[in-house]
C-alpha cells in the first residue's frame, strides 16, 4: 500500500546546482574546460576548526576535525593556479557568471540584490584548500509554476565548485583541483513540495529554464540536486548529491519511510520507558577475551591484525535494530563509520550470524549485563577507534528515544541514503574580505531584460514542425541536452526521427543496462548514420554497434560492423537470395499471401545488416513479376 505523503506532512525543498559554462573560473583566469597538460604538482594540507567571531564552533566543522585526515591535492598547472592552491588572494567576481545568474533571475521573476557581497562558508572536508567555499546571493524571490502550483524560489546564488574526490584511504583523502573554482549557480526553492513526483517535476522545470539561458555546462558531473526533507515531527534532513533527476522520487520516498521508521522506534522506546540518560550512562567494554577461540572469519581476521572486539549494551532496544530495507542498525553503523572510520557494526538482532555462535552471543550478553529487553552492539578495530565508534552509537541511540535529529546525508545510486555528518549551524558563514562588493547596475538589468532567451516551448515546437518529431521526442532531446548533437547529425541522410530516437531512447536504455555510452563520441555516431544512409548496414544494428564502441573506445565504426558481422552484403547477393526464396517457398505456400513468410525468412538472414525497407522493396518487386 502506497504512502499518503500529505498525511505524514512531507515537506521538501530543492537546491539545484549547475555548473555555468563560462570561459574562466569564478575568482581567477583558469579555464573551466581544461585540457590536461601533464604538468602537475602535489601537496598536502590539514584543515582545522576555528571559532566564529561570537566564539561558536560549527558542528559540521567539529565533526570533520575529529576525523584528523591528511588531505592530498593534485593540481594540473593548465587548470589550477595559486588562487586554487590558496597561495594568492581571489580575483574579482566573474562578470560572465554574474550575468548568467541575473538572466535566470529575470526569467523566474526574482529580485536582484543591489550589491553583491561574497561570503565564506566553512567547509573543512578537504574539498576546498581554503577550508571554506566562496558564495554570494545574486537574487531573492521569484517562482516557477508546475502543474498549476506556484513554487517560490528563495535564493539564487553563485558559488565556486568543489575539488573532485579521487580516492580515500585510512587517514588520507585525495582531491583533484581542476574542478575547484568553476562557477556554480544554485537555485533554492521554498519547502512547499509535498509529493516525491512533484520534486521531479519542479527540478525538471528549473533545469529547463537554466538550459534556456545557454550558459550552463552539460554532461556527467555538471549538475547536482540536494534535498531538504522533513515530515511532521521530524528534524530537517539535508540529502546531498542526487545526480540523476529520475532518482529524486526514489530518494524522497526512502527518506519518508526512514523517518517514519525512526518515529515508530521513538514511540516504542517511550512506551518501554527508555530514557536518554539511561542510554548515555552505558560504558564501552572490551570483549576480546570472549572471542579468543572464535571460528568467525570476521572476528578472527580482526584479531589477527591485533584489533580488539568491543561492545556496549543498549537498554530497552531489543528487536529494534533489525528489519527490512530501513533498519536502525544501519543508522548506527553509518554513525560508527562516519565518526570513527570503522568498517561497521554487529548487533544482537542479527546474531548469531557471520560465524558468531549462540554460545558467544550468550557470553556477550552476560558480560554486558543484558536483560531480555536489551540489545547490544559489537565493533572490531583498533581500541581507540572502537571506543569512538561505540560512543557515537550510544549518542545516536540516546537521541532516538526523544527526537528525529537534523543531519546531513548522502544519496546512494540505489535511491537509499547514508549518514554523512551533522547539519551545519548558524556560525558557518562570514564575509569574504578579499573580494570587493559588486554593484548591480540598472543598465545591466535593463540590457539583460531586453535579451532574454526564448522559451524552450518554442524550441520544442520548432523541432516538431521542422523535423517531424513528436512533442515527446522533441522534449527528450531538450531535457537530455542533446539538441546540438541532433542538429549536427540530422543531415546525414537518415530520418530525423531515427536520429532522435538513437540519441534518446536507445542510449538511455543502454545506460540503464550498464553500457558506458558516454564513451561513444558524436563523430562515431555520425559515421554510423552515414553508413546506414549508404546502405552498408541496417538501422537495426544500432544497439549492437553502440555496445561495441562503448566497450572498445578508439575503435572505428567500420571495425565494429566487421567484428559483429553486420556489414551489408552486396545488393546483387541480396537480390539473388530474394529470387531463390521466392522460387523455393512460393510453391509450398499454396494460395496464401507469400509476402509475410518470405519476408520473415529474409529478416532472419539479414537482420541488422540490410534495412527492412530495402528487403521489403526487393521482395515486392520480385513478387510483382511472378
Amino acid at each position: 500500500m502506497g504512502l499518503d505523503y500529505r498525511e505524514v506532512g512531507l515537506k521538501v525543498g530543492l537546491e539545484i546546482h549547475r555548473q555555468l559554462d563560462t570561459r574562466t573560473k569564478l575568482f581567477c583566469d583558469c579555464p573551466t574546460d581544461p585540457k590536461p597538460t601533464g604538468r602537475t604538482i602535489e601537496f598536502m594540507r590539514r584543515l582545522r576548526e576555528a571559532q566564529s567571531e561570537l566564539g561558536e564552533v560549527d558542528p559540521a566543522a567539529r565533526f570533520e576535525m575529529r576525523r584528523a585526515r591528511t588531505i592530498v591535492y593534485r593540481a594540473d598547472l593548465g587548470s589550477v593556479c595559486l588562487v586554487e592552491m590558496d597561495e594568492e588572494p581571489p580575483h574579482e567576481l566573474n562578470g560572465e557568471a554574474l550575468r548568467a545568474a541575473l538572466t535566470f533571475a529575470a526569467m523566474v521573476g526574482a529580485r536582484p540584490v543591489d550589491e553583491i557581497h561574497v561570503m565564506r562558508k566553512i567547509v573543512i572536508d578537504g574539498s576546498n584548500t581554503t577550508g571554506f567555499q566562496r558564495t554570494c546571493v545574486v537574487a531573492v524571490g521569484g517562482s516557477v509554476t508546475v502543474g498549476g502550483k506556484v513554487v517560490p524560489i528563495q535564493t539564487i546564488t553563485i558559488e565556486e565548485d568543489a575539488a573532485r574526490l579521487v580516492e580515500q584511504r585510512d587517514g588520507t583523502v585525495v582531491y583533484d583541483l581542476s574542478r575547484l573554482g568553476i562557477p556554480l549557480i544554485e537555485v533554492s526553492t521554498a519547502p512547499v513540495i509535498e509529493e516525491p513526483r512533484e520534486a521531479y517535476e519542479v527540478a525538471l522545470a528549473i533545469g529547463r529554464l537554466l538550459r534556456a539561458t545557454g550558459k550552463v555546462k552539460r554532461g556527467i558531473g555538471t549538475v547536482r540536486q540536494d534535498l531538504n526533507v522533513s515530515i511532521a515531527g521530524s528534524g530537517l534532513v539535508e540529502v546531498k548529491g542526487v545526480q540523476e533527476l529520475e532518482d529524486l522520487p526514489k530518494v524522497i520516498d526512502y527518506e519518508v519511510r526512514r523517518l517514519l521508521h525512526l518515529e515508530r522506534i521513538r514511540d516504542e522506546l517511550r512506551s518501554r520507558g527508555v530514557r536518554p540518560e539511561a542510554v548515555r550512562s552505558e560504558r564501552v567494554r572490551d570483549l576480546t577475551h570472549l572471542f579468543a577461540s572464535s571460528r568467525s572469519r570476521l572476528i578472527s581476521g580482526a584479531l589477527s591484525k591485533g584489533w580488539r572486539v568491543m561492545g556496549v549494551r543498549l537498554p530497552g532496544f531489543a528487536g529494534l535494530l533489525g528489519g527490512g530495507d530501513v533498519r536502525f542498525g544501519k543508522e548506527l553503523s553509518d554513525y560508527a563509520r562516519a565518526w570513527a572510520g570503522v568498517q561497521g557494526i554487529l548487533h544482537s538482532d542479527e546474531l548469531p550470524g557471520y560465524g558468531i555462535t549462540q554460545d558467544e552471543v550468550s557470553a556477550v550478553r552476560r558480560e554486558l549485563g543484558c536483560g531480555d529487553g536489551d540489545a547490544f552492539v559489537l565493533v572490531t578495530g583498533p581500541e581507540q577507534k572502537c571506543i569512538e565508534a561505540l560512543e557515537a552509537v550510544l549518542e545516536r541511540s540516546s537521541v532516538a528515544t526523544e527526537a528525529i535529529p537534523d543531519e546531513t546525508r548522502g544519496a546512494r545510486p540505489d535511491g537509499t541514503t547514508q549518514y554523512l555528518r551533522p547539519r551545519p549551524g548558524s556560525a558557518r558563514m562570514y564575509p569574504e574580505t578579499d573580494v570587493p562588493p559588486v554593484r548591480v547596475s540598472r543598465e545591466l538589468l535593463e540590457e539583460i531584460a531586453r535579451s532574454l532567451p526564448r522559451p524552450l516551448e518554442e524550441l520544442a515546437g520548432e523541432l516538431s514542425r521542422k523535423y517531424g518529431l513528436s512533442r515527446q521526442l522533441a522534449w527528450e532531446l531538450i531535457d537530455g541536452e542533446l539538441v546540438e548533437d541532433f542538429l549536427s547529425l540530422v543531415g546525414t541522410g537518415v530520418a530525423p526521427s531515427f536520429v532522435a530516437s538513437l540519441l534518446t531512447e536507445v542510449t538511455k536504455d543502454l545506460r540503464r543496462q550498464g553500457v558506458r555510452v558516454e564513451n561513444v563520441k558524436t563523430d562515431a555516431i555520425r559515421r554510423y548514420l552515414e553508413l546506414v544512409a549508404e546502405g552498408r548496414t541496417a538501422k537495426e544494428s544500432a544497439r549492437d554497434v553502440l555496445v561495441y564502441l562503448a566497450g572498445n573506445p578508439g575503435s572505428s565504426v567500420e571495425e565494429a560492423l566487421e567484428s559483429l558481422r553486420l556489414l551489408a552484403p552486396p545488393l546483387e547477393e541480396v537480390e539473388r537470395t530474394v529470387d531463390e526464396l521466392v522460387r523455393e517457398m512460393l510453391p509450398r505456400l499454396g494460395g496464401r499471401d507469400p509476402f509475410g513468410p518470405i519476408m520473415g525468412e529474409l529478416m532472419k538472414r539479414y537482420r541488422g545488416r540490410v534495412d527492412g525497407a530495402v528487403l521489403s522493396r526487393l521482395l515486392r518487386e520480385r513478387l510483382s513479376r511472378v
